[in-house]
Parts: structure tokens; C-alpha cells; sequence
């Protein structure tokens, strides 16, 4: 028994008619009866009454229409699906991304995939520097967009964009526009930072903020979240540097003060994965 001879069964069994349906499966009279008479053979059960002026179904023949019916619109459905999953249109894909992004460049870029990829599932992770090549690495994630620069052989990567850094204060704190800045003003703050136990190139960059304005600031608080560190700016417990995106978050409670220093967001993937629902997430960023 194989697809063909279900297709043809059905078919006969809907028009009960052998050369009306000949021609609409674009098939000979003589092939469509050899293929209707082997399928009884290799069950055993005759499935069509037939004399040279009637076709009519048996019980049986009722019986597997019926059940063959719902057993092929299933099976299309299946090979529908499967086609989608080959061509990166159906399956699942998990997405690292830095709580910078959320209310900035990843909602847009979500909709983007979505509309494109309807029956795409998506799983989005927040993850410490040190881990997102770990995580690429073992199949954990498929895809990281990241602030650090990739150093890996076997990881691919490119730009996406870049935004200024921002000096985040409470809304009443005296610094109001970058003027303000200067190593004494900022040799009386208190930071609180990104956790820095990796050094990536985002924490490079915070560096050369410092060393720009000549100061070496030991943070007291560390948090791996922005959102985190801008409530605890916003009680007055300290300064903070972040990127500007978070200014589209929030701005109730503090200031953003832009800085002339710009943070990269990149993207990054495994150079050896064929799976067609990355290389098609990649066209859309």
C-alpha cells in the first residue's frame, strides 16, 4: 500500500465514477483499476460493488473512507509542517539578548521575525557575558545578540548597531548636562556597575570612561541587570553608566546625561549550523 493508492481510493470512492476519476488523478482508466484492485488484494477486503454501469463502496469501503480521509488530511498536514521545518519557516529558536535591548531594538526585531515566520517559537534568554559562548558553543542557544566582541574560531559574528553611553543619576542630582562631569564631581560619586568578574569588551568601554576622566571608581553595588541598577540609582544609592537604550524604559525617577562614548551590540552564531531558522532569523537583523 503506498500514498498513491490511498489518494487514488479516495478519489474513486468520491466520484464512484472509474473514468471521470482516470482523468482527474491524470491517469489511465486501466492504472487507476490496477492500483484499486491491488490495494483489496493486499487487505483482503473488497472495497468498491462494481458493474459495467455502477460503482458503489462496500461497508468497508464506507468504513475506510471515512478513516482514511482524516488519516491523509493528517499526514498532509504533517509533510506541510515538515516542509516549513526544512525551509526554517516552523521549529523553535533560542535568542540571548542584554536587558538593554528589551524596550529598544528586540520587541521591533521580534515582530520583524514573527510576521516573516508565523509558526516560528521563540525563547528569549538573558545570560552573563561569560556564558553566551559557552552557551552557543553547547547548543543551548541558537543565536546571542551581545555587547562583547566575539574571540571565538568557531563562532560567527557582525555588527548590528551602536548607541551612546549614558550617565545615569537620580532625577535631583546636580549633575544636569555633561559639562557637569569632571574628575573631582565624579571622585565624589558612588558607582554601581555591571558586574565586571568577565572582562568583556561593554566593561572595556566603561574603562575608558574612567580613564578618560582620570578617576577609579571601586563600585560598591554590581548587578548583571540595568534594570535593577536604574532602581537603585533611582532610591539615590548611587551613579551609574549604562547604555541609552534603557533611557526608552524608563526616565521617571532619573536623568540619562549622554556620554561621547559608544557601546557596539553585535550578533553572534556557530560558523557549522546549517539549521534554516537561523539563517533565515539572520537575514532579518
Amino acid at each position: 500500500m503506498d500514498l498513491y493508492q490511498l489518494k487514488y481510493f479516495l478519489a474513486l470512492a468520491k466520484e464512484l465514477h472509474f473514468w471521470n476519476t482516470a482523468s482527474k488523478m491524470n491517469i489511465t482508466q486501466s492504472a487507476l483499476t490496477r492500483n484499486i484492485q491491488s490495494l483489496e488484494k493486499e487487505l483482503g477486503v473488497q472495497l468498491f460493488f462494481r458493474d459495467k454501469r455502477n460503482v458503489k463502496l462496500t461497508p468497508a469501503g464506507i468504513f475506510l473512507q471515512e478513516k482514511w480521509s482524516a488519516e491523509l488530511d493528517q499526514l498532509q498536514t504533517i509533510h506541510k509542517a515538515a516542509q516549513q521545518i526544512h525551509l526554517g519557516e516552523m521549529g523553535a529558536i533560542k535568542i540571548a539578548h542584554p536587558d538593554s535591548i528589551s524596550s529598544s531594538i528586540l520587541p521591533d526585531l521580534i515582530d520583524r521575525i514573527l510576521k516573516k515566520f508565523p509558526n516560528l517559537s521563540i525563547e528569549l534568554i538573558q545570560l552573563p557575558y561569560e556564558n553566551q559562548d559557552d552557551y552557543l558553543k553547547n547548543y543551548k542557544i541558537d543565536i546571542a545578540l551581545t555587547r562583547d566582541v566575539n574571540q571565538s574560531s568557531i563562532l560567527s559574528s557582525r555588527k548590528v548597531s551602536s548607541e551612546n553611553l549614558t550617565l545615569i543619576v537620580p532625577e535631583k542630582h546636580y549633575f544636569n548636562t555633561l559639562s557637569d562631569l569632571s574628575t573631582e564631581s565624579l571622585l565624589k560619586e558612588k558607582f554601581i556597575l555591571t558586574t565586571s568578574d568577565y572582562q568583556s569588551s561593554y566593561t572595556s568601554k566603561i574603562d575608558e570612561i574612567f580613564s578618560f576622566y582620570k578617576i577609579s571608581p571601586k563600585p560598591y553595588i554590581l548587578s548583571e541587570f540595568g534594570s535593577t541598577i536604574i532602581s537603585l540609582v533611582k532610591k539615590g544609592l548611587g551613579i551609574s553608566i549604562l547604555p541609552h537604550s534603557y533611557s526608552l524604559n524608563t526616565s521617571d525617577g532619573v536623568r540619562f546625561i549622554t556620554l561621547p562614548f559608544e557601546s557596539e551590540l553585535f550578533i553572534t552564531w556557530r560558523k557549522d549550523d546549517h539549521n534554516p531558522i537561523i539563517n533565515n532569523v539572520l537575514q532579518l537583523i
